[in-house]
């Protein structure tokens, strides 16, 4: 239910344009979340889009994330103006944010998203089901310990409309 309530806060403050929506608004409902959910793979680290909402100015992405507890994966930065909200579905563990990359490295001269194999000096804090977190684009986060597997959404308001609408 929860679920369901952040959604509608998410997507129904956003002024939808007019000449891209039949609709007033866009639903994600807990079914179609649960099924996204279940099918993602589960022997690597999974963010993948379940919806990309055109909002007018703005794109706004509900993205499902799943993973395994055995794979924290690199710290990271986005270079973009693109926030992070995360909702956790099931599972915790310690996520840092802020700080400094350890080792920042960059996959090609045009990514936008620099990681590192930790952060230094970061803020660091227990996360389970239910919370959310609010990560401003470009603020370096990790996972640095996992309790498990973890499920969460990821609401991305995209002022800079990088990411494709389906």
């Amino acid at each position: 239910m929860r679920v369901i309530l952040v959604l509608h806060i998410i997507l129904l403050t956003a002024t939808v344009d007019r000449a891209c929506a039949q609709l007033p608004a866009v639903d994600v409902t807990a079914r179609q979340i649960d099924e996204f959910i279940d099918g993602l793979p589960r022997d690597a680290i999974s963010d993948r889009p379940i919806r990309v909402v055109d909002a007018g100015s703005h794109q706004v992405g509900v993205y499902g994330v799943f993973r395994p507890g055995d794979l924290n994966g690199d710290a990271i930065a986005h270079e973009v103006n693109t926030s992070e909200i995360y909702y956790i579905l099931s599972g915790g563990g310690t996520l840092v944010t802020g700080g400094t990359l350890i080792s920042p490295t960059r996959a090609t001269p045009e990514a936008t998203s620099v990681r590192g194999s930790a952060i230094e000096g970061g803020v660091s804090r227990r996360i389970a089901a239910g919370d959310v977190v609010v990560i401003p684009g470009g603020v370096p986060h990790w996972w640095q310990q996992l309790d498990g597997d973890l499920e969460y959404l990821i609401f991305r308001p995209d002022p800079d409309r990088r990411i494709s609408v389906r």
